[in-house]
């Protein structure tokens, strides 16, 4: 069963140099305060698993020298434009990239979340990822004729990181329509939450909360953070656009990069 923690640095401690983590995207429950932690800690050579995208949280992770292999579907900021430190980093030959889809990554996360070894999936015959993704097979479907589909292997990360509207005391977590972050918790070893609030009695005993709650089989760790996605928005709450905007400007130089890090860290 999962148990509620009392602050970041117990959340995080089961999250070690080495392991995949895998983050959601940032309109999604991005665990922003928890990873300024982790880089407080300086964690390094992590594989990193976007499902199926990020943005600041990567570019973060990846500018502070703690990524050292990237999955992903794609990296940006959105209308902040491209992800400057990722950018640097792979024109640089820094960061070694997995490229992916995001329809790959789920077929992936859902067979580790089915305990079987792959998944198969049609769109991506005819791509070029073919050439650079050797792990990803083409065969003839056993049940047609002349039938190609790619097999698509588990992904099953060590660690799945995000935030969440709120959880019990059971350590049940409720994410609502965000089912990437569902499909996370099944698929990984280690889910690791941070929450706005402690919600008082059972989210399962609710008929209008159960459908979009995690179970707590599922999640290891729960720490109330409020406002734990900040600058990025969440739900109803506006992302801070200054803010985001001053960080795609300052982070296209490393020393404006270190600066900036330096003050959020603070």
């Amino acid at each position: 069963m999962s148990q509620l923690v009392p602050d970041l640095t117990t959340l995080l401690a089961p999250l070690s140099d080495g392991m995949s983590l895998a983050i959601p995207p940032d309109y999604s429950g991005v665990a922003l305060a928890a990873t300024r932690a982790l880089l407080k800690r300086g964690v390094r050579d992590l594989h990193l698993i976007a499902v199926p995208q990020a943005g600041l949280q990567a570019d973060l992770l990846i500018g502070a020298g703690c990524v050292k292999l990237l999955e992903a579907a794609g990296i940006n900021l959105g209308e902040h434009g491209l992800a400057p430190r990722f950018t640097a980093a792979m024109q640089a030959g820094e960061l070694r990239m997995r490229d992916a889809t995001c329809p790959a990554i789920h077929a992936g996360l859902q067979a580790a979340e089915k305990g079987i070894p792959f998944m198969p999936l049609r769109g991506i015959l005819g791509s070029d990822l073919l050439r650079v993704r050797p792990d990803w097979r083409v065969i003839d479907n056993p049940y047609g004729e002349n039938d190609p589909i790619v097999l698509i292997p588990a992904i099953r990360p060590d660690v799945a990181l995000f935030h969440a509207r709120m959880a019990d005391r059971e350590g049940n977590v409720w994410v609502g329509i965000r089912r990437e972050l569902l499909l996370m918790a099944h698929a990984a070893q280690t889910t690791l939450v941070t929450v706005e609030e402690i919600y008082e009695g059972s989210l399962l005993d609710d008929p209008a909360l159960a459908a979009g709650t995690i179970p707590a089989l599922y999640v290891t760790r729960v720490c109330e953070v409020p406002g734990g996605m900040r600058p990025l928005g969440f739900e109803n709450e506006p992302s801070d656009e200054a803010q985001l905007a001053r960080y795609a400007s300052a982070a296209r130089s490393r020393e404006g990069f270190n600066g900036l890090l330096r003050e959020w860290l603070a």
